[in-house]
């Protein structure tokens, strides 16, 4: 082995590799004579045949799919094992043919999510004896993530949201299981929150979070008296007069003007008032006039209850 490292390789010049600047490439170490037994190897213990099946997303008769336990900068890596304790070079004429089916299949189910142009399926068995295959989904139109690095910018990139990941879990679940197996992924909870108003909806407020309130927030919001300081209704002992309705108002300004007493002892009120059209009855215009909460003229009274 040389004393001074190679030169870097052309690859780091490339578009798609994720790093820049000065770099250099490390010392090999010296090879060992017998390399360390992988996971699931030489009585070690298996964390594939362990993990039952509500740990994967998709379960079958000899296959199952998995994910890692959060979201990533991708938008989905999963992981496809065989049920039996196999290598690739171990499987049956059977399994290897299933293998390759399940390929295709769970590369068409990532294919079809939005925003994925192309599904990198990857397999390299150095740290678990378990078979089991990558899928890396490259988002569509990111050039610069082709190739052989797209495992490299999985960490490097922001997650995506959680949201989104659980989403596109349950839609390759329920991918799957149209040709057998048992989707176990479900999509995300609901989140059951309104905003108080449409207008805080429409126009939030700079400065402050756009969080809307729950639906029981909205509700208390609107049934509380608009006039009410800071909320709080003091009960009423007598029935306060109300400010009169739109409909009453108008029902009362069709009303011929009120008279004093003596002049309606007197009897001149049915020769000098004219009959109108339009004039209520008696029982609706003493309606009308509001005397306590619930005044209001019948016929804002008389149509369909809310």
């Amino acid at each position: 082995m040389p004393d001074t490292p190679p030169s870097v390789p052309d690859f780091t010049q490339w578009p798609s590799f994720p790093f820049e600047g000065d770099l250099r490439v490390k010392r090999l170490d010296d090879p060992v004579p017998v390399e360390p037994p992988r996971k699931g190897e030489a009585h070690r213990e298996c964390t594939a045949c362990q993990a039952p099946d509500d740990a994967y997303i998709w379960v079958g008769e000899r296959w199952r799919v998995r994910a890692m336990d959060r979201p990533t900068g991708l938008p989905m890596v999963l992981i496809l094992e065989s049920r039996s304790h196999l290598d690739l070079g171990d499987l049956p004429n059977l399994l290897a043919a299933e293998l390759g089916v399940m390929t295709v299949r769970l590369e068409r189910a990532i294919r079809s999510l939005d925003g994925v142009a192309r599904v990198h399926v990857n397999r390299w068995g150095d740290g678990s004896a378990h078979l089991h295959m990558w899928f890396l989904a490259r988002p569509y139109g990111r050039l610069q993530l082709r190739g052989t690095f797209l495992s490299l910018w999985d960490s490097i990139l922001p997650p995506i949201s959680e949201e989104k990941w659980r989403e596109n879990l349950a839609l390759v679940a329920a991918w799957l299981a149209e040709f057998g197996g048992r989707p176990l992924a479900e999509p995300p909870r609901i989140q059951w929150q309104a905003p108080s108003s449409l207008a805080a909806q429409s126009a939030p407020a700079k400065g402050e979070p756009t969080e809307g309130g729950s639906l029981l927030d909205a509700i208390g919001e609107t049934a509380e008296p608009p006039d009410a300081p800071g909320g709080v209704v003091e009960p009423a002992t007598e029935a306060p007069a109300t400010t009169p309705s739109a409909e009453a108002a108008e029902a009362a300004e069709a009303l011929p003007p009120q008279r004093s007493i003596p002049e309606q002892e007197a009897g001149s009120d049915a020769e000098e008032v004219p009959a109108e059209p339009e004039e209520l009855p008696t029982e609706e215009a003493d309606a009308a006039t509001p005397t306590g909460p619930t005044a209001g003229s019948k016929k804002a009274t008389s149509g369909p209850q809310a």
